[in-house]
């Protein structure tokens, strides 16, 4: 009796940004859309949302009255984001990827993903910080790029040049 092979695992991280929507959207261009509807992945795709209390950044006075607000703002993003992801997926006639939202840091959450699930390829886009904001607050696609254990590949939107 012949087996059926599972399919690698794909992961895509997203978020709000332009350049994560691009970057799903040139992943599904050139690895989805063109062998629909036997696509040669498993296609995960992650939205990371930030954690209240780090995401106020402070603690002190005013910080239990001002969290639950940031947290259903946050919450609202992260709908806002799968919706968008699902919408995109969509529109290139890929009806089976699964969508996930964890709370944490992006990069712990990536990283950690990959990992356990054994993913063959994890995409992420860059939001083509230079050198000392990428230092400052850090990178998540450097960060994935250096710990991630499969392969990652950063996808960057193209500078329009006018």
């Amino acid at each position: 009796m012949a087996t059926v092979e599972e399919k690698p695992l794909m992961v895509v991280g997203v978020d709000e940004s332009e350049q994560s929507t691009y970057a799903l959207e040139w992943t599904l261009d050139r690895f989805f859309a063109p062998y629909a509807p036997n696509f040669p992945f498993k296609l995960l795709i992650i939205h990371a949302k930030p954690n209240a209390v780090s995401a106020v950044g402070f603690a002190g006075p005013g910080m239990v009255e001002v969290v639950p607000h940031v947290d259903a703002d946050l919450k609202h993003t992260a709908a806002k984001v799968v919706e968008k992801a699902k919408g995109i997926c969509e529109s290139k006639s890929v009806h089976d990827a699964t969508m996930e939202v964890f709370e944490g840091d992006a990069r712990n959450i990536l990283c950690e993903f990959v990992d356990k699930h054994h993913a063959s390829l994890l995409v992420v886009g860059s939001h083509g910080h230079g050198a000392i904001k990428r230092a400052v607050i850090g990178s998540v696609s450097d960060y994935c790029a250096h710990h991630a254990h499969c392969s990652v590949m950063i996808v960057k939107k193209p500078k329009i040049k006018l």
